[in-house]
C-alpha cells in the first residue's frame, strides 16, 4: 500500500518520492506515476567511486528503454545525475579521494517536465536517496539529490 499522498505531476516530485519511498512502494509509485506519462526506473547503487556511480545510473536507464544510446539523451541524462549527485555530495564529487562511500537509492524518470504544462517537452530527471560517510558502517548520514534535464 503505498503512504504517499503527493500527486505525481511534476518530474522532479516523481524522481524524488519515487527514490524515497520504501522498496515495497517504489514500484507502485511507478506504475501511478506512468498514469501520468512518466516512465521510471528504479535501482541501487553503493560505490567509493562517483564514476561508478554514474556508469549505474546511465546503464540502468539504457537496458530498461529509459533512454536511447544517442548522444543527445546519454548528455542530457549524464547531466541530471551529475546535479543530482552535487546534491548528494555537497558540490564536491570526490568520494574516494576524502575516504566516503555512498549507497543510494535512484529513480530515473523521463516525461513531461509538469503535467499541468506538457508544452514544455520531454524531460528525464534523477532522484537519489541514501547514506554517505566513511567506509564505516554506523558513521553515514542521510543524503538527497535531485537533477533534471531537457532531453
Amino acid at each position: 500500500m503505498v503512504k504517499y499522498v503527493f500527486p505525481l505531476d511534476t518530474i522532479g516530485r516523481v524522481a524524488l518520492v519515487t527514490a524515497l519511498a520504501e522498496e515495497e512502494e517504489r514500484k507502485s509509485l511507478a506504475l501511478k506515476a506512468r498514469t501520468n506519462g512518466y516512465t521510471v526506473c528504479l535501482g541501487r547503487v553503493g560505490s567509493m567511486d562517483s564514476e561508478k556511480v554514474v556508469a549505474a545510473i546511465e546503464t540502468a536507464a539504457v537496458r530498461e528503454g529509459l533512454t536511447r544510446p544517442e548522444y543527445p539523451e546519454e548528455h542530457a541524462l549524464y547531466h541530471a545525475i551529475i546535479e543530482a549527485l552535487h546534491g548528494v555530495t555537497r558540490g564536491q564529487m570526490v568520494l574516494s579521494g576524502i575516504h566516503r562511500t555512498v549507497g543510494l537509492r535512484f529513480s530515473v524518470v523521463r516525461g513531461p517536465r509538469s503535467v499541468s504544462v506538457p508544452s514544455h517537452g520531454e524531460w528525464v530527471a534523477v532522484g537519489l536517496y541514501g547514506t554517505i560517510g566513511a567506509p564505516l558502517k554506523g558513521n553515514e548520514h542521510e543524503v538527497v539529490g535531485l537533477g533534471m534535464s531537457h532531453l
